[in-house]
């Protein structure tokens, strides 16, 4: 068949190199016609149909497939392969890819074109630098990164399984064994990554990745920064960045002085989410989460699962505090804690100090461009002195929070898509969100005793009436 009798799948799939020209004619030979749709003896199978067909035989894969339908011919970044699309990370789409020559399978985070600005490159090369700093079998591993043309990318570990949030969906609530040690495994990377003075800002179960086998690895670090040294250099400096059903009440208020206990609040939240399917408050905008998050607890989780024993539960709470000095001061502690159910294993390998030299990422640190952001408006406040109360016998209303924060843009929350509020915006006074949420948690007596009596009394008054009428 000639160049120019082929569609334009056709071509596309002989541009792109995943199909040859003997698989392509196989395809279009097999291509089996149902009795509803059979044509003429003279007419050509459809492109959607040679496509199938190449899926069925092992060629390409359903991803594939699709974009080669979309006209698209080019599957490579550098030296790598794309294979497959993993999913949509906090800073671009993750991709499964393969080393050209090598042949290893690892994930290739992209930042897409039409989002490289200044500002998303500064973020991508903050995000890499992080990763460099860290290694440690409990951490998503850096192996690469680039540029090809003007699309950067970053080469981490390939982690089969999916993520804890899908884990979830699909199996259920986890039980406290099965929970524990994935969040045990979590807190071991956490502890690694403080102690070289990064903290993660997103934990949650979107970003832990769990093999079938059971190993747990946090992954996505694009909203990393400073624990210390000039934390002012940091772009994020002064905002709330994460995702609002994982933030902490003092990442919420104070986001100028990030502190470990941010992660082990947010560790705790994941955990909740584990046991119970549900994240610790649902429903409502993003303020009315962090309002949440400042001012109100939890459902406890035994309504939810059961199966939790009072010692497992009072471990969470620990770990979701509001005060931070009451909260679990540390993610070694954390383990300790869920020890009696992850069982008294050894932390993971231990990294040697020396981080391995990584070619292709230092030559992209090396390259990549000095990025300078405009200066903001309303830089963050001074930090406060002495120690921030953030559960008083009074809920402290959200307009007392310091104007003028941000919550940064994020992707793949798990009761809302991307958000921005600004704290100024937020006004205390009770709406009828709040009263609901109370209803269902602080007067749910309500609903187990008052209403069904009530209920009772107009049945019974109903029929009163019709009996009335009847002997009337």
């Amino acid at each position: 068949m000639s160049s120019s009798d082929r569609t334009a799948f056709e071509q596309c799939a002989l541009a792109s190199g995943l199909v040859s020209e003997e698989q392509l004619a196989a395809a279009r030979r097999g291509v089996r016609w149902s009795e509803t749709d059979e044509p003429s003896a003279d007419a050509p199978p459809t492109d959607q149909q040679i496509a199938q067909r190449l899926v069925e035989i092992g060629v390409l894969n359903s991803w594939q497939a699709g974009q080669l339908l979309e006209g698209r011919t080019k599957f490579t970044l550098g030296p790598y392969k794309i294979v497959d699309s993993i999913g949509q990370g906090g800073m671009g789409q993750v991709f499964k890819a393969e080393h050209g020559v090598l042949g290893r399978v690892v994930a290739v985070k992209v930042l897409p074109r039409a989002k490289s600005t200044p500002e998303a490159i500064l973020n991508f090369n903050n995000e890499i630098r992080a990763l460099a700093k860290l290694d440690h079998p409990a951490l998503v591993r850096a192996l690469d990164a680039g540029h090809d043309g003007n699309v950067y990318y970053l080469v981490t570990e390939y982690v089969p399984g999916c993520d804890l949030r899908k884990l979830v969906r699909r199996d259920g609530p986890l039980d406290m064994e099965r929970s524990a040690s994935i969040i045990c495994q979590v807190a071991e990377g956490l502890a690694h990554a403080h102690a070289r003075g990064l903290i993660h800002r997103d934990v949650k179960p979107g970003n832990v990745l769990v093999t079938p086998d059971g190993e747990a690895k946090l992954s996505d670090l694009g909203l990393a920064g400073p624990l210390e040294g000039d934390l002012e250099k940091d772009p994020r400096y002064g905002k709330i960045v994460g995702t609002a059903d994982y933030l902490s009440p003092d990442h919420i208020k104070a986001p100028w002085d990030p502190k470990p206990a941010w992660d082990i609040y947010s560790l705790g939240c994941t955990l909740y989410y584990a046991v119970t399917g549900k994240v610790p408050f649902p429903g409502g905008s993003t303020a009315d989460k962090a309002r949440a998050h400042c001012e109100l607890r939890p459902l406890d989780p035994r309504r939810l699962n059961p199966r939790l024993s009072t010692e497992f539960v009072e471990v969470m709470a620990d770990m979701m505090a509001k005060d931070p000095a009451q909260r679990i001061a540390s993610a070694e502690l954390v383990i300790e804690r869920l020890s009696p159910w992850a069982g008294k294993r050894p932390l993971l390998a231990k990294p040697p100090v020396s981080v391995p030299k990584l070619p292709g990422l230092q030559a992209m640190l090396e390259k990549a461009p000095a990025v300078e952001l405009p200066p903001t408006a309303g830089d963050a406040p001074a930090r406060p002195a002495g120690p921030d109360r953030m559960l008083p016998p009074r809920p402290i209303p959200l307009s007392q929070l310091p104007a003028r924060q941000h919550l940064a843009e994020t992707i793949d929350s798990d009761e809302s898509a991307s958000f921005v509020v600004q704290a100024a915006d937020v006004d205390d006074s009770l709406r009828p969100i709040d009263i609901w949420r109370r209803l269902r948690t602080q007067y749910w007596w309500v609903w187990v005793v008052v209403l069904p009596a009530l209920g009772l009394i107009g049945l019974t008054v109903l029929l009163t009436v019709l009996l009335m009428r009847l002997l009337g």
